[in-house]
């Protein structure tokens, strides 16, 4: 494991499948059992954190590389990558500041390298077997699958954390 960040763990599926919303369910129980989440989030948009006609956005705008909004509860750092090669998830993990997060959830990125929750719902219509990979520890789902692998009930929260707690522990 590598020891620059916290362990990565992606929750991943295909689009409509309830990533966000598992996640939302997911952080205050892990939080619960005290464990400090970071969270990494794949959008494919031209995604902008900052609003429009506010003093960072126009500063960051006008051409600054880096821009960094602090205020006393907390601070953001966007970082401009117009040249850069596609998302490297290990560089974005390297980010995190490792005393504070012991955990970082990765929403998407399911073609990475990295442990990986599966969410499966098959009314979504697309093959779970296209999403299976030697980096999967489980899979999530609604109904009984016949892969080998863990199988996680997706409409039980606790369950889940509990299942990544355990986990977590073990790649510790």
């Amino acid at each position: 494991m590598n020891n620059s960040f916290p362990p990565l763990l992606a929750i991943a599926a295909y689009s409509g499948t309830g990533k966000t919303t598992l996640l939302k369910q997911l952080i205050p129980l892990l939080k619960q059992r005290e464990i400090r989440v970071g969270l990494i989030k794949h959008t494919h948009h031209d995604m902008d954190v900052d609003t429009p006609g506010k003093d960072s956005y126009e500063l960051r705008k006008a051409g600054a590389n880096q821009t960094l909004v602090a205020s006393d509860r907390r601070w953001a750092l966007m970082t401009e990558t117009p040249e850069q090669p596609p998302l490297d998830l290990q560089y974005l993990a390297s980010r995190f500041d490792r005393t504070k997060v012991d955990l970082i959830l990765v929403e998407g990125f399911k073609h990475e390298p990295v442990s990986k929750i599966i969410l499966y719902r098959e009314e979504i219509g697309r093959p779970l077997e296209d999403m299976l990979d030697e980096f999967v520890i489980a899979v999530a789902s609604d109904r009984l699958i016949t892969e080998k692998v863990r199988l996680l009930d997706l409409n039980n929260p606790e369950c889940i954390a509990d299942f990544i707690v355990d986990w977590l522990k073990s790649a510790a």
